[in-house]
C-alpha cells in the first residue's frame, strides 16, 4: 500500500520509521532530513543529463533516459530498501515529492514492501516546515562570557545534569572564531546546519529553560537562523567574567596540541583586526611555542569584539556574574541554582 502523506504527519506520527531521501547525492548533501539514507535514484551527473533532456527536448524524452539510468539498478534499490528497513515500511522523499519519490514507492511495493508512505512536495516541504518551525517561542537561556570562559564545557555539564542545551558550535563544527574550525570536520552547510537544529529543538520541551551559548550570528561560515537568532538576542544574558589570566589557561590547553601551521594561518586572518604589530608578536611568539603569549595577544581583540557585541543588548537584559576560575561543572551547579 503506498500512502501520501504530508510532512506535519510523518513528524506526527511516522518518525519512527525508516526514510529513504532518493534524491542525487549532492542534493542529498546540501540539505536532508537528518535521519533520512540517502538510496540515489540517479547520481548527480546523471541528474544533470535527465534535466537537460525535460528542458531542451520533453518530458517524454527525459523520462526514457531515466529508465535507462534506472534500470541496472532496481534489484540494487531493493536489497539496499531491506537493509534499512526490514519490515518493509518506509517513507520516501525526494525533492518535491514527484516522479522520483513515487517511482520509487511503486517499485517497493511490486517487490514485497507492505507500506510505503510518500512525503507529498518532498524536502521542499520539510525547508518550508522547518523554518516555520523556528518561529515557535523557546524559554532560552542564553550563556554569555569572554572567549576561554569554558562556555561549551559549561553546557556539556548542564547537559549532563538535565538542562535543556542547544550546542550551536557542536552542530556548526567550529569554535567560533578564526581558529574554531582547526582540527574538527567540514563544517555543514548553512542549510542541513538548520535541519540538524531543527532536530535539536524539536524534541524540547517549550515550557523548560533551555541553554544556549550567546553567538554572533555566523558560525564559521554557517548562519543561526534569523528568527532563532532575533529570540536569542531578546532575552537576558548570564554573562560569565572570568579573569583574563584564567581564561588564557584553558585557551593554550585547548589550542597548543593543534596544528601549528593552522595556527599561523588563523593569526595570519585576522591580521588587520589584531594590528600589524600585534600580528607579528603573536607570530612570534607562536614560533617559540609561547602559547600563553599568542592566546594573551588574541585575546584583546577577541574581548573588545565580544564587549561591542554585549553593549548592544539592552543593559537590564545583562546578568553578571564575577566567576573566579574556569570551573565548568562547578559553574553549571550556580546557573542551575540561579533559575531553580
Amino acid at each position: 500500500m503506498k500512502q501520501i502523506i504530508s510532512i506535519d504527519f510523518y513528524f506526527q506520527n511516522l518518525d519512527h520509521i525508516p526514510i529513504i531521501d532518493v534524491r542525487s547525492p549532492g542534493e542529498f548533501t546540501k540539505g536532508h532530513i537528518p535521519n533520512a539514507t540517502n538510496i540515489e535514484l540517479f547520481s548527480d551527473d546523471e541528474r544533470a543529463v535527465v534535466g537537460t533532456a525535460y528542458k531542451k527536448e520533453s518530458k517524454e524524452r527525459a523520462f526514457a533516459i531515466g529508465y535507462e539510468f534506472v534500470k541496472p539498478k532496481l534489484n540494487d534499490f531493493v536489497t539496499k530498501s531491506v537493509a534499512i528497513a526490514p519490515h518493509k515500511e518506509a517513507v520516501i522523499q525526494c525533492w518535491r515529492g514527484g516522479m522520483r519519490s513515487n517511482a520509487f514507492a511503486d517499485h517497493l511495493i511490486e517487490n514485497g514492501f507492505e507500506k510505503v508512505y510518500v512525503i507529498e512536495k518532498g524536502y521542499k516541504a520539510f525547508r518550508n516546515y522547518v523554518l516555520q518551525f523556528f518561529e515557535q517561542p523557546v524559554n532560552l537561556k542564553v550563556l554569555g562570557g569572554y572567549t576561554g570562559t569554558g562556555k561549551t564545557e559549561i553546557l556539556y555539564y548542564l547537559k549532563k545534569k538535565g538542562q535543556q542545551v542547544i550546542d550551536l558550535e557542536g552542530l556548526a563544527n567550529h569554535r567560533g572564531s578564526a581558529f574554531g574550525g582547526i582540527d574538527l570536520p567540514p563544517q555543514p552547510t548553512t542549510e542541513q546546519f538548520e535541519n540538524n537544529l531543527f532536530s535539536i529543538i524539536r524534541n524540547l520541551n517549550p515550557k523548560l529553560p533551555t541553554w544556549i551559548e550567546d553567538e554572533s550570528r555566523l558560525i564559521g561560515q554557517v548562519l543561526i537562523p534569523d528568527a532563532l537568532y532575533n529570540a536569542m538576542r531578546n532575552m537576558p544574558v548570564y554573562f560569565l567574567d572570568v579573569p583574563l589570566h584564567e581564561r588564557a589557561k584553558l585557551l593554550v590547553h585547548m589550542y597548543a596540541n593543534l596544528n601549528h601551521d593552522k595556527l599561523a594561518i588563523a593569526i595570519t586572518r585576522i591580521t588587520k583586526r589584531l594590528g600589524y604589530d600585534n600580528a607579528k608578536f603573536a607570530l612570534e611568539a607562536l614560533e617559540n611555542k609561547n602559547y600563553y603569549k599568542v592566546v594573551e595577544i588574541a585575546l584583546q581583540y577577541y574581548d573588545k569584539c565580544y564587549l561591542k557585541g554585549l553593549q548592544t543588548r539592552q543593559e537590564s537584559t545583562i546578568l553578571e556574574f564575577k566567576i573566579p576560575a574556569v570551573t565548568p561543572e562547578e559553574t553549571a551547579d550556580f546557573l542551575i541554582n540561579l533559575i531553580n
